[in-house]
């Protein structure tokens, strides 16, 4: 079974920066892409950042350049590190994870609130 488990989130001021961790119960020599995903509230769950095994990383337009997604291969984290934010990033944000053997499966964290007031 995959656990994902996040830290991370919370309240921060605009133009501020905040960082989000993602465990995995699984090694990452399985892990098919890792990243996160948000959701504000009336709106659909949208992709932010993810790391395609491969190398390809990935970025909405809106996180370009503020956003940066890394992984500890030897620990099993993903980080998402938030800076510059601004109110629209508030969401509640969702590591999402897709085995190699499976990539039609998506496994979800908890989700934790970021929240940015305007």
């Amino acid at each position: 079974q995959v656990k994902l488990v996040e830290t991370g989130g919370g309240l921060v001021q605009p133009g501020g920066s905040l960082n989000l961790s993602c465990s995995a119960s699984v090694s990452i020599s399985s892990v098919g892409a890792m990243g996160w995903y948000r959701q504000a509230p009336g709106k659909h769950r949208e992709p932010v950042a993810r790391l395609i095994t491969g190398g390809a990383t990935y970025y909405s337009d809106s996180v370009k350049g503020r956003f940066t997604i890394s992984r500890d291969n030897a620990k099993n984290v993903a980080y998402l590190q938030m800076s510059t934010l601004r109110p629209e990033d508030t969401a509640v944000y969702y590591c999402n994870l897709v085995l190699k053997i499976d990539p039609n499966k998506d496994y979800w964290g908890q989700g934790t609130q970021v929240t940015v007031p305007s």
